[in-house]
C-alpha cells in the first residue's frame, strides 16, 4: 500500500489516500506517529491498527458522545459518522457496539417520539417523521402497539377536536367551502377522513 495523497480537511485533521482512493481521516499529530508522508509504502499491521484500534475506537467514541446530549436512531448515527468520513466497515463496527449495550435502541426512540408527537400529530403523520428518521416499520408498529396496550396514546379523534378548538371551528356556522378547508387540512395532517368526518360533523 503506497500512500498517493494526503489533504487538508481542517487545521487538525488530514485525509489520507491509498493507492489513489481515499481512506480515513487522521489527526496531523498521528501522521508522524505511524509514519506517514506521501509516496511511502503503509505496512499492512499499520493499517490495521489504524482502522482496528484508532479509527474504531474514535468512532466508538464519537457515538457515545453524541448520545450524551439527545437520542440517535441508528440511521441517524451512521449519518453523522458518515458525514465525518468514517469508512462503511468502521461505521457497522461502532453502532454495533452501541446497539449491544443498548445505548442505541429504535424502538425506544420511536416509543419516545410518538409519546412526544402523539399529542398533536396524526399516526400517520408520526409514522412518515419516524420512516424519514431510518427507523423501521416493524419498530414503529411495535411502538404503537406497546404504548397502546399501556393506553398511553391519545385518542386520534381527541387530536381533531383540539384541532378544530384551535381553528375556532364549528360546524353549525360554517359554510360549504369552509367546511371544505377544514376537512382538507386535518387529511393533509394524517387524520383518516371517517375520523374526519366524525369529529366534524360533532363540532356543533
Amino acid at each position: 500500500m503506497i500512500i498517493t495523497g494526503i489533504q487538508e480537511l481542517t487545521k487538525a485533521k488530514v485525509k489520507v489516500f491509498i493507492d489513489y482512493e481515499f481512506a480515513f481521516v487522521l489527526y496531523k499529530g498521528e501522521l508522524r506517529t505511524y509514519g506517514i508522508s506521501e509516496e511511502k509504502e503503509l505496512e499492512e499491521e499499520t493499517y490495521n491498527v489504524i482502522v482496528d484500534e484508532v479509527l474504531t475506537k474514535r468512532a466508538k467514541l464519537r457515538c457515545m458522545y453524541l448520545l450524551k446530549s439527545r437520542d440517535y436512531t441508528q440511521h441517524g448515527l451512521e449519518e453523522k459518522l458518515r458525514k465525518e468520513f468514517y469508512s462503511e466497515e468502521i461505521i457497522e463496527r461502532a453502532i454495533a457496539y452501541v446497539v449491544s449495550y443498548r445505548y442505541v435502541d429504535d424502538r425506544r426512540y420511536a416509543r419516545a417520539y410518538i409519546s412526544y408527537a402523539g399529542k398533536t400529530k396524526s399516526r400517520k403523520q408520526i409514522e412518515y417523521d419516524l420512516i424519514q428518521k431510518g427507523v423501521s416499520k416493524v419498530d414503529i408498529a411495535d411502538a404503537f402497539d406497546e404504548l397502546a396496550e399501556s393506553e398511553s396514546l391519545e385518542p386520534e379523534e381527541s387530536l381533531i377536536r383540539a384541532l378544530l378548538v384551535k381553528k375556532h371551528y364549528k360546524n353549525e356556522n360554517a359554510n360549504l367551502e369552509e367546511r371544505r378547508k377544514i376537512i382538507g387540512f386535518l387529511y393533509r395532517k394524517g387524520f383518516s377522513l371517517d375520523k374526519i368526518y366524525k369529529v366534524v360533523g360533532e363540532s356543533e
